[in-house]
């Protein structure tokens, strides 16, 4: 059964009610972030029930020492752990001597939790009957500032309903913090200082082995029914916690409200020793503009990115108050600002996975950020694997590889392996591929070339004498293979000629050859200049091509589809629908002999490469290869459903490209994986957004144009996205009959529909 706690509604995340058992679930769906920072929704208030506390800051990471039975050579040293931070939102709540803790109370009432997509904020409310009988009423109210990214900002209000009482509020910092996922319990921070000045309270740490140097800062404020109250306050201090305790009498009905102003600051963007004066500065500007005017500010910012990013969907409100969620999320967790970060598949919401970069980045997430913002973003999500060749290089260098040749990571922080499941580390090698794929997309959609003369030719360089080096000859076949490997369907270790690997490394050779042909012709010195740094031969372009031109693909004549890989036929071919559903999902029922053995796939790897190529394949292709292993895919990822929605609307198979849509778009809300509670799944969410703008608007980029097939689910009665393609706007607006394409922009535009060329001209709009 999956949760559906979740209220429909087209602009909220609502939960309504308190279920101790779905605590964990809420912190993560109801997360926050900012780019910068970003915290899984814990309680401010103590809590004595399962919870799972997490506060993250963006590139801030610790290397937890692998931890394997026995080490193989070129084995990653360490699995970079995304870090829980110091956690500045506690505010402790005491009343009449007793704490307010949900996990204890005598009774919970009118219980409602908020996320609101539209504005950027999260909230809470409550009614609660403590043990000693007084009833409250509590409302909170927080968020992450787009504007000050080091900033959040909570409003916590207390009522007493049935009596007067003293109101103690102790909001604190806590340093003392660990993650959930360590490997040998080391400890992560080292504490350097904790003090106060003011309403100001601060805690400078710094991460073990790597180093960052972090502080955590808060500054308080209290009022009563909206003024300010000058309390005095007791400090309270240990060697990790801070904690300004007030205490006020509070008369029946009226309210007592702790505003607190919180956030980091880090040696990334400052100088360690002005992480302190730099807390204070910024604190004090943002108490200065107050909540209500920060406020103000955070609807503001979230308006310009829904301006352009937003999907509406009439007729369907499950569907519309899920591709919403994704949108905010993958908002939450990159913004584009500093092209030393990425976008970790938890982004700020969990632990599990480590690393912040994994090929989701460029095989998901890239047309998402393409599309929606500018073009600067996308390329900063480039730049950063550019800026890690030399790291990729020395990847490659310790597993026996030579002259330059890049294996990039499957996880990473700084560029270094530091995956620790040795058959994905060593074997899950379409990765490369599919950074080489984002450098070709990403020149296709913007048509902005520069990037390859400038940055993008080092790293296919040295991609493509990767593949040159671990394609082997077979004398028996006369063709080139590549063995032992994993595939896109990690339920498959260890195998031979993986047709989305050998695809996709054939692609790569051929692609780096057409670059440099085209750059002999119109870049001849930056063409110059890459040779000499990278020392290529005139030979090694030979050894591509004739690599490239004898790629082995394993193919059935009898099925006329190519195989997965070799000897994919001879599993036992059980299709998923005569499995019994009491043995799903297979990864937490079946041992990993028994997956590795079975025909099931955990994603799109054959069909990974007819989404990659499609325009490489017919469409009677497509649909033998979708008819062929469809049947046998288990969806058992989160980057599953989304390959399958838009092969599915492209075979015009609406009801399946709907049903796979949903999964992918409510995964997390409806819990469909049974994981939630360990962090949302942020990289499958920008499939989602492709779901419907290239599932079921059937764009693509065909000839330096946009090209629509627009099509609609049944469910909706209309739905509408825009596109920044080459600096104009495009809105496309799909209905049952007609589809209408409006241009914000300064020049005319040629897009294809259903084939057709349309000419839309700035300012205007066009109905077909």
């Amino acid at each position: 059964m999956n949760q559906n706690y979740i209220v429909p509604n087209n602009w909220s995340i609502i939960e309504e009610g308190f279920e101790a058992d779905r605590v964990k679930s809420s912190e993560s769906i109801f997360s926050i972030g900012n780019g910068a920072m970003g915290q899984r929704a814990n309680f401010e208030e103590h809590y004595s029930g399962k919870t799972f506390q997490g506060s993250y800051v963006a590139g801030v990471y610790y290397p937890d020492k692998t931890k394997v039975g026995w080490w193989k050579n070129g084995y990653p040293e360490y699995f970079a752990k995304v870090l829980n931070a110091p956690n500045w939102i506690g505010i402790n709540v005491n009343v009449n001597g007793e704490a307010l803790d949900l996990a204890a109370c005598k009774e919970v009432r009118n219980f409602r939790r908020e996320l609101n997509m539209k504005e950027g904020w999260l909230s809470r409310s409550f009614e609660v009957t403590l043990q000693n009988s007084i009833d409250l009423k509590v409302e909170t109210k927080r968020f992450l500032s787009l504007d000050m990214d080091e900033v959040g900002v909570i409003q916590y209000n207390v009522t007493p309903l049935n009596n007067d009482a003293q109101i103690v509020f102790e909001p604190y910092l806590d340093a003392g913090i660990t993650n959930e996922d360590s490997n040998w319990d080391d400890k992560f921070w080292n504490i350097l200082s904790v003090g106060s000045e003011g309403d100001q309270a601060f805690i400078v740490s710094h991460t073990m082995i790597t180093n960052f140097h972090v502080c955590t800062a808060m500054q308080t404020q209290l009022s009563l029914n909206g003024n300010v109250l000058n309390d005095t306050k007791t400090i309270n201090k240990t060697d990790k916690t801070i904690a300004f305790e007030y205490s006020s009498k509070v008369n029946r009905g009226d309210t007592l409200t702790m505003t607190k102003f919180g956030g980091y600051t880090v040696d990334r963007y400052h100088d360690k020793n002005d992480l302190v004066s730099i807390a204070k500065k910024t604190l004090t500007n943002a108490s200065k503009l107050g909540f209500d005017h920060m406020l103000k500010d955070q609807k503001e910012a979230w308006a310009k990115i829904w301006k352009m990013s937003d999907i509406t969907i009439e007729g369907d409100v499950s569907a519309q108050q899920g591709i919403r969620f994704n949108i905010m999320q993958l908002n939450h967790t990159y913004l584009g600002k500093d092209a030393r970060l990425n976008i970790g598949p938890k982004g700020f919401t969990g632990e599990k996975y480590g690393g912040s970069t994994y090929w989701d980045t460029e095989a998901y997430c890239i047309p998402f950020y393409m599309a929606t913002k500018d073009q600067e973003v996308a390329r900063n999500l480039l730049t950063y694997r550019y800026n890690h060749l030399e790291k990729a290089i020395e990847n490659a260098q310790k597993l026996g590889f030579k002259d330059g040749a890049a294996l990039y990571p499957m996880v990473t922080m700084n560029g270094e392996e530091c995956h620790n499941e040795w058959e994905i580390t060593f074997q899950e090698i379409h990765r490369n591929g599919a950074i080489a794929f984002a450098i070709f997309n990403f020149h296709r959609y913007t048509g902005d070339f520069s990037y390859i003369p400038e940055k993008g030719l080092e790293v296919l360089i040295a991609i493509a004498r990767f593949w040159k080096q671990r394609a082997t000859f077979s004398t028996e076949k006369n063709k080139y293979v590549i063995l032992g490997v994993t595939g896109p369907n990690e339920y498959e270790n260890n195998i031979n000629n993986n047709f989305h690997t050998n695809y996709i490394a054939q692609w790569c050779l051929n692609y780096t050859l057409e670059i440099i042909s085209k750059m002999k012709d119109d870049y001849a010195s930056d063409l110059t200049r890459v040779v000499d740094e990278t020392k290529l031969l005139d030979s090694e372009l030979s050894d591509w091509k004739e690599i490239a031109s004898k790629m082995f693909f394993p193919y059935s004549e009898e099925h006329q589809v190519y195989l997965q890989q070799d000897g994919f036929l001879d599993k036992e071919l059980i299709t998923v629908k005569d499995l019994p559903r009491s043995e799903r999902p297979i990864n937490q029922k079946w041992s990993w002999d028994r997956i590795l053995r079975s025909p099931y796939i955990k994603q799109a790897d054959t069909l990974q490469g007819f989404y990659f190529f499609e325009d490489q394949f017919s469409i009677d292709e497509l649909e033998r290869h979708f008819d062929f292993y469809e049947p046998f895919t288990v969806h058992e990822s989160s980057l599953s459903p989304c390959v399958h929605s838009i092969q599915a609307a492209k075979l015009g198979r609406m009801e399946q490209a709907y049903q796979f849509y949903v999964r992918t778009a409510r995964l997390d809300l409806d819990d469909y994986n049974h994981e939630v509670e360990e962090g949302l799944h942020i990289t499958s969410m920008a499939g989602t957004w492709m779901s419907i703008v290239e599932g079921f608007g059937g764009m693509r980029v065909i000839d330096n144009k946009l090209s629509f097939e627009p099509k609609i689910p049944e469910q909706w009665d209309s739905y509408a996205f825009k596109i920044n393609f080459r600096n104009q706007i495009l809105e496309i607006s799909v209905g049952k009959t007609e589809t209408k394409f409006e241009l914000e922009g300064n020049q005319a535009m040629d897009i294809l529909v259903n084939g057709k060329v349309i000419t839309i001209n700035p300012n205007d709009a066009v109905t077909v």
